[in-house]
Order: structure tokens, then sequence, then C-alpha cells
């Protein structure tokens, strides 16, 4: 009597899809992949998973396979998204060091930064999925918060006339998470002579490490993208520690910056538009 072999958990199926890809790809095209060989996958739970194995989605703390904490070093950890919808394999020389913790607010992703002379390993929460921007204690509650702001209302810098623009390379990618041989630049922007300025957003706990952090990327964009313009770069946390100002003393391209939150309120009032004067009972 024969009996039909057992498939392989969808995770597995996942990453024996991507490995071979060597190149990033998408939600859409794995789930193209797997129904190929497997129509009766439910899209759904191909999409569960392949949050599940990204390394660096926020959300990933909410199903069972990621409720402790944990290095991302496991059989769920093989996946690091490049944008909304976008998935590469996971790379932790190039994407730098990730993992599950746990907070006061709860199990966190979180991606390890250098480690700073007094021996404390900076952190920082970066979530890649689409979140509506939120703000509490005048602070945004996320990196992705600040990221996807300042994406969309680009800022003037000192000395600039004009806003800066979002970097788009000639493949299309824009300046939003822009992958780099040294891992993904938070925003990477034009000023109005085409010249470069890198973004390092920090919240406001432990932005001593960026220094190091935004000249690695500015040293690539130089290399690889910048054909005689000038690289600058940018850190802007909600509050500046004294040694990141003394650090940045003897790093003339690079501006330190504080973000402020303000909200205005407006009074309004239903408008009733009045009713023709033949109309009137």
């Amino acid at each position: 009597m024969s009996t039909t072999p057992t498939r392989p958990p969808i995770w597995q199926l996942i990453r024996d899809a991507v490995a071979p890809l060597g190149r990033e790809t998408s939600n859409a095209e794995i789930k193209q992949l797997l129904l190929r060989e497997y129509p009766d996958l439910n899209e759904a739970s191909i999409a569960c998973q392949i949050a599940i194995c990204t390394v660096n989605r926020f959300g990933r703390v909410g199903y069972p396979e990621n409720k402790k904490p944990r290095l991302a070093n496991g059989r769920y950890d093989f996946l690091f998204a490049t944008g909304r919808g976008k998935v590469t394999w996971y790379d932790p020389a190039k994407h730098g060091l990730w993992a599950i913790e746990e907070t006061p607010e709860g199990l966190a992703v979180r991606r390890f930064e250098d480690t700073s002379e007094d021996g404390d390993a900076a952190s920082d929460i970066d979530a890649v999925e689409p979140v509506d921007d939120g703000f509490g204690g005048g602070a945004f509650a996320l990196e992705s918060h600040l990221r996807d702001y300042l994406a969309r209302n680009p800022p003037t810098l000192p000395g600039h006339g004009a806003p800066l623009t979002l970097f788009v390379g000639d493949d299309g990618r824009d300046g939003v998470e822009y992958q780099t041989d040294c891992g993904p630049a938070d925003l990477v922007f034009h000023d109005e002579a085409k010249n470069f300025v890198v973004f390092e957003l920090k919240l406001g706990r432990g932005p001593d490490a960026a220094l190091g952090q935004v000249q690695r990327y500015m040293g690539w964009i130089d290399t690889h993208l910048a054909k005689g313009k000038t690289v600058s770069g940018v850190i802007v946390a909600n509050s500046i520690s004294d040694k990141l100002k003394y650090a940045a003393k003897v790093a003339p391209n690079v501006q330190l910056m504080e973000y402020r939150l303000t909200v205005d309120l407006a009074p309004v009032a239903l408008q009733v538009p009045s009713m023709p004067a033949g109309d009137r009972p």
C-alpha cells in the first residue's frame, strides 16, 4: 500500500525557493514559486511564514515560532526585508546581526550596532512593515515612523535654500532603506546640486555608535554612486549625547540634529448648507 509523501513545512519550502535565487525577490514571487509546485497551499499561510522568517520584520514576534528572546541564527531566520513586500537572503555580515529581545514593552526586533568603548552594545528597533505615523512623549515610537515621515517630507538643511529630494538610483530603487554592502542606509537624499546626503536615524536611546555607521554608508556611496559629487551625513535623534557630539566634532562631513514634534490644533464646526428660499417649509 503506497503512502502520500509528507510535504515539507512551508517555512522550509520558502527557504528552498529563495536560497538559489541569489537576488532580491518579492513576496508575490515567492507565492508563485510555491503555488506552482504545491497549488493546495494557502496564500495567507505563505505570507505569515515569510513574516516569521524575516529577521527585521517587527511583526514576526506575534507568531509562536518567535515568542522567546533569541539571536536571529536559527531555522526561522533566513530572510531580510529590503522594502515593502521585498526580501533577500539574510546575511549577518551585510545586514547586521538581528535578534528578538525582551523589553519593558514586550518582545521587540532589534539590530545590534557596534559595541561602544564602555562595553555597552547599542541597539535599535527597526520595523520594515508599513505602519502609520505614531508618536508619544515628543518622540516617534519606532525609527520607521521617523524614516517614513522624512521620506514624505524631505527637510531643508542649514545653509541650503531648498528642501532635499529623495535619491532614486538608475535601477529605480529609492533612497529609503537603501541597501549598501555595509547594510541598509536609512535615507539617502540629494541636495539641489545633486550632492548626496545620508541620514542615519536613531531613537532617544544609545545613538553613540551611529557615527561609524553613517560614515560606512557615506564611504560606500562615495565609492559606488557619487561620481565626483560630495557625500555628507546627518544623524537624527530625539536626543544627542555629549559623547556623540565630541565624536562628531572631528567629523566635519557629518551633522547632528535633534528632531522636535509639535501638534497644532484648529477648531472645526459642522457646516450645514442653507436651504434655498423656495424649498423652505
